[in-house]
């Protein structure tokens, strides 16, 4: 299958599996990639050496072109930039902050940029900088957010018109009729998050791969929209944040709640009670823990199944 997404990475899905902090490691990566798709590296839980590490190991897991996802907002980001500069990593996704200076340098040392944007008009900036490619990222998403809350089904388009560089769809997608959804709407690819958070090569922790199995509708919220919104599911400690805002607490007693590092806490050490289980709508669409070359076996041929149904056949 040939989009211009498949072109740009030289991958024979356009699939792209979302870079999470806590989840994605080099096992995820370099099975996604060797499956077809595209495996990113999430730094944003990696310090620089332990981000070159990964890049190692995946590089000795895989012959396939995979990407690091570094988030701007990141304190270090210059010093996790300069790994990636220095290890040649050849794909690299940008999110959470100001691309104005991070890209045009990435596109210096000879690297395809890819931008993650919740708005048109973040992606008119992304593509002013110099990337290649942005993700249209809608707020079903799990994990941080945009704060005008739009929807994936309407981000796309918008996007799609705004920019004439490629567009992933992402947020709220976990099957293959959804990603023929997403290229109905102009997407030449789609990026999955929580369908590869529940995979057996994730390094999540068990308890929180099994809190996106047993999720159902309505099961996960978008909070903390005083500092940067957020989607988790409703665990005690979300619904304790969701309170908290609603009572009108401020951004600096929000914060106070986020500083014993939750993220972590839920998402890799399992902490269902008083830890961050950042995960997305379409983790109601999940239903079992696969091998990551599965999950993306299953999409093309979910893929290939609503493309017939389709047209009649």
């Amino acid at each position: 299958m040939k989009t211009r997404i498949t072109e740009l990475f030289r991958i024979q899905y356009p699939i792209v599996q979302a870079g999470m902090v806590w989840v994605s490691g080099w096992r995820l990566a370099s099975a996604v990639s060797n499956a077809g798709a595209l495996g990113l590296i999430g730094a944003g839980s990696m310090k620089p050496d332990l981000l070159r590490e990964h890049i190692g190991k995946t590089r000795k897991a895989t012959a396939q072109p995979f990407g690091v996802n570094i988030p701007l907002l990141r304190g270090d980001r210059d010093q996790l930039i300069d790994v990636v500069i220095e290890e040649r990593v050849r794909i690299v996704f940008t999110s959470s902050g100001n691309q104005a200076e991070a890209i045009p340098r990435l596109k210096s040392s000879g690297a395809t940029v890819v931008h993650v944007v919740a708005s048109a008009h973040h992606a008119a900036k992304a593509l002013k900088a110099g990337a290649d490619a942005v993700v249209a990222e809608g707020f079903e998403a799990g994990g941080h957010n945009g704060i005008d809350e739009t929807t994936t089904f309407t981000l796309v388009p918008l996007v799609v018109e705004a920019v004439p560089i490629p567009v992933i769809a992402a947020g709220g997608i976990a099957c293959g009729s959804q990603m023929l959804a997403a290229m109905a709407l102009g997407a030449e690819g789609v990026q999955m998050g929580t369908r590869f958070a529940a995979t057996e090569e994730s390094s999540a922790h068990a308890r929180y791969k099994q809190a996106i199995v047993e999720a159902g509708e309505g099961e996960t919220l978008l909070t903390l929209k005083k500092i940067s919104p957020v989607r988790m599911a409703k665990n005690r400690f979300a619904l304790e944040v969701s309170r908290a805002e609603s009572a009108g607490a401020s951004a600096e007693e929000l914060k106070s709640l986020l500083a014993s590092g939750r993220e972590r806490l839920g998402i890799f050490e399992g902490d269902w009670e008083e830890g961050e289980f950042e995960m997305g709508q379409s983790s109601a669409l999940v239903k079992k823990v696969l091998p990551a070359a599965e999950v993306v076996r299953q999409t093309m041929e979910e893929f290939q199944e609503a493309v017939r149904g389709i047209n009649g056949h």
